[in-house]
């Protein structure tokens, strides 16, 4: 249709949609990751995105597949070392997302014909936006909301009392091993909106944001994809009217709004 290839050929409304597309997805994840208190989690899979970008360039394959094999693989190994309990959580956390993010550097440096954009990488890219990101991000976006829809009740449960879940018979080892998988994917995908180092913000701003206002878990996650939208459109048009980089521009948007929330509320309060 010509109105759409019109606007699929305009780079703006390619980054609105392709950060559109994030932020639907990123709320309701967003929303877990402050209810399970997984900030530093969402943290080091987004560091470790570097190092997927280097094992992509290695086994030539998309850079989005490489960063997916890199988070699951981190996650896996993350959730098989912390059974141990040689370490705390927090300390294993620290030592892999610096671990990770330092050997994707070090990988990089030894492929000099390699030509890898590295402030893109790290602060996002969103004007960049191509045909073939939005497919990765609807797509991607399509799973996990199927994904969260079926195991909604079960993710929940399990997020608000473990041990009663647990004897409930949900499986709960199981879903935090697809909740790592949707967090991998969201961050795959994410990487070209707001950067590696920039991921997490967008995963936890608008859920924290959502959860001063929300009335229960569904009107949160609600608040929480409507938080995402904002700070995309706000951080597009602070971005085409300053000309400051979009990615953390979307960021500075998210925080804006999370500070006039909370200060109105406290207003309130007052």
């Amino acid at each position: 249709m010509p109105i759409i290839d019109a606007i699929l050929d305009d780079f703006f409304w390619r980054a609105l949609l392709g950060g559109l597309g994030v932020a639907l997805v990123a709320g309701p994840l967003g929303c877990f990751v402050v209810w399970r208190r997984m900030a530093y989690f969402g943290d080091t899979l987004a560091h470790s995105a570097l190092l997927g970008i280097a094992l992509s360039f290695l086994i030539s394959v998309p850079l989005n597949v490489g960063v997916i094999i890199t988070c699951v693989v981190l996650a896996i190994a993350l959730v098989l070392l912390s059974r141990s309990h040689t370490l705390a959580t927090d300390t294993l956390l620290g030592i892999l997302a610096h671990s990770a993010l330092a050997i994707g550097l070090v990988t990089l440096s030894f492929m000099p014909d390699v030509r890898v954009d590295l402030t893109g990488l790290l602060f996002g890219d969103l004007l960049a936006m191509s045909r073939d990101d939005l497919l990765w991000i609807y797509g991607g976006a399509l799973l996990i909301l199927l994904l969260l829809v079926v195991l909604w009740r079960s993710l929940l449960m399990s997020t608000i009392h473990e041990e009663l879940a647990r004897v409930e018979g949900i499986p709960v080892e199981r879903l935090r091993l697809v909740l790592m998988l949707m967090f991998s994917l969201v961050i795959a995908v994410a990487m070209k909106i707001v950067g590696v180092l920039l991921i997490t913000a967008l995963l936890i701003i608008p859920a924290a944001t959502a959860r001063r206002l929300a009335r229960s878990p569904e009107h949160m996650t609600l608040l929480a994809v409507m938080f995402g939208f904002v700070a995309v459109g706000g951080g597009l048009t602070l971005s085409w009217h300053l000309d400051t980089p979009a990615g953390p521009s979307v960021v500075v948007t998210a925080f804006s709004v999370f500070l006039l929330i909370y200060g109105g509320a406290r207003q309130t309060q007052v």
